[in-house]
């Protein structure tokens, strides 16, 4: 019998948290049984195994963070929309490092299309309507968009740039008032 009030969503929840105190690799089902002082197989009534687990925080992250996209966006275009969508993946990432983690893990197609992971690149499609960019410019935009974000707050949190000047802050305006300029500018292709 399952033990009264775990779920599914209670642990990929519960494991979310765990993945921000300890990171990301380190949720298992066994560091989740801990924390609920449970035998590990009760939790096997939940969620298959480690694997399904990270997939549902995953999913978790996901969608917490396409909901503070959303959020950020209301009501903004072209340049603030572009800050603002770059400050949500920032910020979420400083807060939330393990959900951050998560939400880079690779998904199957069919989790993929079960997630929010669609919801972000409509979220920078959304920016990228204050551009005017058409097709497949406008795909190649969402890509370097991402690349951009999370490449950069990949390299913050390993503490790249923690240990030069400027300030990082003062880079990532830098980046994208870049972003900007590159978006209003966008090249045509190369022939």
């Amino acid at each position: 019998m399952a033990r009264a009030g775990l779920t599914a969503d209670r642990l990929a929840r519960a494991g979310a948290d765990l993945a921000d105190e300890v990171g990301f690799d380190q949720v298992t089902v066994s560091a989740l049984a801990r924390r609920f002082d449970v035998r590990v197989a009760s939790l096997y009534s939940h969620v298959r195994d480690s694997h399904d687990l990270k997939v549902r925080i995953a999913q978790l992250a996901l969608a917490e963070l396409a909901d503070h996209g959303a959020a950020a966006l209301a009501g903004r275009a072209a340049k603030d929309a572009l800050a603002a969508l770059a400050d949500v993946y920032r910020d979420y990432a400083r807060e939330h490092p393990g959900r951050y983690a998560a939400a880079r893990l690779r998904l199957t197609p069919e989790e993929a299309a079960a997630s929010a992971g669609p919801r972000h690149a409509q979220l920078a499609r959304a920016v990228l309507r204050g551009y005017d960019l058409a097709e497949p410019d406008q795909t190649h935009a969402v890509r370097l968009l991402g690349s951009v974000f999370h490449g950069y707050v990949s390299l913050e949190l390993a503490g790249g740039f923690s240990h030069s000047a400027p300030d990082s802050q003062e880079s990532w305006t830098r980046i994208v008032d870049a972003l900007d300029a590159l978006l209003r500018n966008w090249p045509a292709p190369s022939a």
